[in-house]
């Protein structure tokens, strides 16, 4: 498999389509019906040309060009990373065994199950983000939002490639169904439920792409994994991109959050909403909300059907080669949250087998704190004795064991009238979201930012702050 993408193809890859000519038909005859998506439903804003990055090379080092580029004309490719010959499976029963490289009959649904669901939260993410360029507070940030959107167009190019290439004609059709759901589509939804959620402001933005991408994170790790080589291959390089994501997350809300201290400073007060800032209680309720959101993304505490994923060799851990324990688990136990037999907030002792999404959430969790910590030091560095919280697992849960009750952000049970009563304390009002969004005035000057956002320490690609990463028609 060669390391660069071929670009003189239609559909530029690394996979040698132009060797399967029924596959690489198929695939051209999907491509009209994503570029007819991409119109409809990805960003509004019309531009003339992008600052854009294009991967071309799997390879560790320059991977990838930057250049401006239309975006109708980016062309979306099909990257595996590099195949090694002697790959073994890491866990489950099959633990040792060559890796696969094609489909195993007895797995063929599960993969495919596993396929979809990824899939579908890639463009789901384009469809919620279609409408922010025209609130983009810099050209900086208006760029780096068309640049995860067309990541995420790419790596729902990678799930499709799977479905193509190795289901068949449910295949085909479950490709087709990519396209067909749209996010908070009453009819047609997304699969998973924070993928319907919106994203109306660039607040919104950020904490989804610092959470919700790093729960993406998180579930591509687990697929890397996989005894499934061709996934295997495609969700390494796909972690490649998802790190910029986060990056415009993490940094984001670091911008964010140095403007307010300014203006608590400026102003000596902590109510700056009338001087054109987000308040540091608002910020709260958003991380409040959008951590609380993407826990349930990774399902109930326990779950068979992870288990079996486990032992069939489908899905590993988080950095399973890490692991100091016999990658089988079928003696191991884990703790995990739980109501105990009065109804009170606890954890329950199950098999580890059985825990495993427990394990993967813990992962996230510790990671999630890294930036709340990052965001700390911006206060403590201006001297506010205020700090930044992540709530407890059991504040506004959907999905699991803290599901069926009501918690406040520290983790203490009440009952639901008290939570309608306090609710507006903790998660965005109306209020808090007219306010963020009353902000959300868009500047398309070059070197030029909005007032409610710090501007970036370092530009893009070694290029300045006020370089013209956007061009308008």
């Amino acid at each position: 498999m060669p390391d660069r993408a071929d670009y003189s193809e239609k559909i530029p890859n690394n996979v040698e389509l132009h060797e399967d000519r029924r596959l690489q038909r198929a695939l051209e005859s999907w491509q009209p019906n994503f570029l007819s998506w991409w119109e409809s439903m990805g960003p509004t804003l019309p531009t003339h040309d992008v600052y854009l990055r294009t991967a071309i090379n799997v390879g560790r080092q320059g991977w990838a060009n930057f250049g401006h580029v239309a975006m109708k004309d980016y062309r979306w490719g099909i990257f595996l990373a590099e195949r090694d010959a002697d790959r073994r499976i890491g866990f489950g029963e099959h633990r040792t065994e060559p890796v696969w490289q094609k489909v195993p009959g007895e797995y063929r649904a599960e993969l495919q199950r596993l396929i979809v669901i990824q899939g579908d939260t890639e463009p789901a993410s384009v469809e919620q983000q279609r409408n922010l360029g025209a609130t983009a507070p810099s050209l900086y940030d208006l760029r780096n939002l068309f640049q995860v959107n067309v990541e995420e167009g790419r790596h729902l190019w990678a799930m499709v490639y799977l479905l193509h290439a190795y289901f068949g004609r449910e295949g085909r059709e479950e490709a087709e169904e990519l396209l067909h759901r749209n996010s908070g589509s009453e009819d047609a939804p997304r699969i998973l439920s924070a993928f319907n959620e919106e994203t109306p402001d660039w607040l919104s933005f950020f904490m989804f792409t610092y959470f919700t991408d790093r729960d993406g994170k998180y579930q591509l790790g687990t697929l890397k994994e996989s005894a499934f080589d061709p996934l295997s291959r495609t969700c390494e390089f796909m972690l490649k991109e998802e790190a910029h994501h986060m990056m415009v997350g993490t940094t984001g809300i670091d911008r964010v959050v140095e403007r307010t201290v300014q203006l608590m400073k400026e102003n000596d007060t902590e109510e700056i909403a009338s001087f054109g800032g987000i308040p540091l209680k608002v910020i709260q309720k958003y991380l409040n909300f959008h951590y609380s959101v993407s826990l349930d993304l990774f399902g109930g505490e326990t779950s068979t059907n992870v288990a079996n994923y486990f032992t069939a060799g489908l899905k590993g851990r988080w950095m399973e080669d890490r692991r100091k324990d016999d990658h089988r688990l079928t003696e191991e136990s884990i703790m995990v949250d739980a109501l105990d037999p009065d109804g009170e907030i606890g954890q329950a002792e199950v098999s580890a087998l059985v825990g495993l999404n427990a394990d993967l959430r813990r992962e996230y969790v510790s990671d999630c704190q890294s930036g709340v910590n990052r965001w700390n030091k911006i206060l403590d560095s201006a001297g506010l004795s205020h700090r930044l919280k992540l709530p407890h697992q059991a504040f506004n849960r959907k999905v699991g064991a803290f599901s069926g009750i009501e918690a406040t952000p520290d983790g203490e049970k009440i009952s639901t009238d008290e939570w309608a009563l306090r609710k507006g304390s903790w998660l965005p009002t109306e209020v808090d979201k007219t306010h963020v969004r009353s902000l959300m005035r868009p500047v398309h000057e070059r070197g030029k930012i909005a007032a409610w956002i710090a501007p970036p320490r370092n530009g893009i690609n070694g290029q300045p702050f006020d370089y013209e990463y956007v061009r308008f028609p």
